[in-house]
């Protein structure tokens, strides 16, 4: 079945067919690093993960390309706000780094390549020299040092949102008073007094630093070509920093995205996340109150389109749901070990499962998929169909791999845990061996007080006729 998507500029599911056939280039607009990362940049870089692993499932060798904005308004009035105590630079790699640790905690893979912004001031002096040749593009003419991208000079300017220009707020980047229009927006912006010396690079127009729009549309092109396959980021970045990225780079004579994706936002009891409102959930504190391999599961569950609301009990529910992946698959290893059907299962996705993710990445779906196995899987194994419970297990380890949430699998099968293992093996089969000999001589007070010192420590046993099993329950 061929993949779809939902594109955002033709606002329709599409079939996604490559540039290049087997591969697939992704540019997706990565955090600007001015504050601790909250749980919606972590839902943003998830939701572009899966993608990742879908279409690397489906054979095609992905290039997913996401951004470091290093250079920008907000960073420089952070650094301000830390009482000068600590350089611009050294700000923005101390939140990098968490952004980093974020994405790591919860499994997402590195991008194939990270560029920083300030690491492409070249190619965004080219983009620009572009535009002002094309004449779509102007220096300011109070001597400022500012460009801006002429907006009239673009006939199909807003047609990513959809917007008619006579609509649209003024561009708040930049001193307007160089501007022939108030919606032109800055692709350079000319060094003030009052910012460091080290915020500035020297350029044909005058000192100063990069606009916010243009240092996407440079490094996208300078990774990816002029023309690539898909264009990703939050659904908050379409107007207007999509909207203006798409406006420089075509006007500059880019091709620039196949399809735009845009994933969902997260809520919080019903309101947008606001620094304002107080009520952001940063990545530190959310992964502090339940596993990674949890948070991983509650942030992926939905679909990627839509707005999630973040609630009390959600963890506990995802929780609960990764419970019954990792009962299972520990209750069919153990009734596999041994027997012809161990290790055996081929990990192939069900068809039902591969048509859900096929469909605009429908996780739900798929989920629903996988869970419909589990119950079939445990069945099997409470009527000893060893062959239908090793096939089942095939299909969940399958799964789980492409969802990122196999705990059979690195990063969540930690060597601590491996190393745990064995001791914590060892005491409970001794202590189900006491209860065996505690029921052959028919003392069955002593068998039920071992039973329930199990059960206390979350050690669930389950009797069988090849014996008694235990998991962690």
């Amino acid at each position: 079945m061929t993949v779809r998507l939902y594109d955002s500029r033709t606002r329709s599911v599409v079939d996604f067919v490559p540039l290049v056939p087997g591969e697939v280039g992704i540019y997706v607009c990565g955090p600007t690093v001015q504050s601790s990362p909250h749980i919606g940049h972590l839902r943003s870089a998830l939701v572009y993960d899966l993608w990742r692993r879908w279409l690397n499932y489906r054979g095609y060798r992905v290039t997913l390309v996401r951004n470091v904005t290093d250079i920008d308004d907000k960073i420089l009035a952070s650094a301000v706000a830390e009482g000068n105590a600590e350089q611009w630079w050294a700000l923005a790699y101390r939140f990098e780094l968490e952004f980093t640790a974020g994405y790591a905690a919860l499994g997402i893979q590195a991008p194939t390549y990270e560029p920083r912004a300030t690491a492409s001031i070249g190619q965004m002096h080219e983009l620009i020299r572009r535009l002002i040749d094309a004449g779509h593009a102007y220096p300011a003419a109070d001597g400022s040092g500012d460009v801006y991208f002429d907006t009239a000079s673009w006939p199909t300017y807003g047609e990513l949102t959809r917007q008619k220009p006579e609509d649209m707020a003024p561009a708040a980047d930049a001193d307007p008073r160089g501007k022939r229009d108030p919606r032109d927006f800055a692709l350079w912006k000319g060094h003030k007094p009052d910012e460091p010396e080290s915020a500035n690079w020297p350029s044909p127009w005058g000192d100063g630093r990069p606009g916010w729009h243009l240092e996407c549309s440079a490094m996208s092109s300078r990774y990816l070509g002029a023309r690539f396959d898909i264009h990703g980021g939050g659904l908050d970045l379409r107007f207007p920093h999509h909207e203006n990225e798409l406006a420089q780079s075509t006007a500059a004579g880019d091709d620039f995205a196949n399809h735009w994706v845009h994933n969902g936002l997260v809520n919080i009891g019903g309101q947008k996340m606001s620094k304002s409102l107080g009520n952001s959930i940063y990545a530190a504190d959310f992964l502090g109150q339940a596993r990674p391999l949890v948070v991983r599961y509650y942030l992926g569950s939905a679909h990627y389109r839509s707005t999630i609301d973040y609630h009390d009990g959600a963890l506990v529910e995802a929780e609960a749901a990764l419970e019954r992946i990792e009962g299972f698959l520990s209750r069919v290893d153990r009734r596999l070990d041994g027997t012809p059907f161990a290790g055996s299962g081929v990990p192939v996705v069900p068809d039902a499962f591969a048509a859900a993710m096929d469909d605009d990445l429908a996780v739900p779906q798929a989920l629903a998929v996988l869970h419909e196995r589990l119950r079939e899987g445990n069945a099997a194994l409470d009527a000893d169909d060893i062959e239908t419970a090793a096939r089942v297990r095939g299909e969940v380890f399958a799964m789980t791999n492409v969802l990122g949430i196999n705990p059979l699998e690195e990063p969540w099968n930690t060597a601590s845990a491996d190393a745990a293992a064995p001791a914590l093996s060892r005491l409970v089969e001794r202590l189900i061996d006491d209860r065996e000999s505690a029921r052959a001589a028919k003392d069955f007070a002593a068998a039920d007080r071992i039973r329930d010192e199990l059960t206390g420590a979350g050690i669930q046993l389950e009797d069988t006729p090849n014996g008694t099993q235990w998991s962690l329950a």
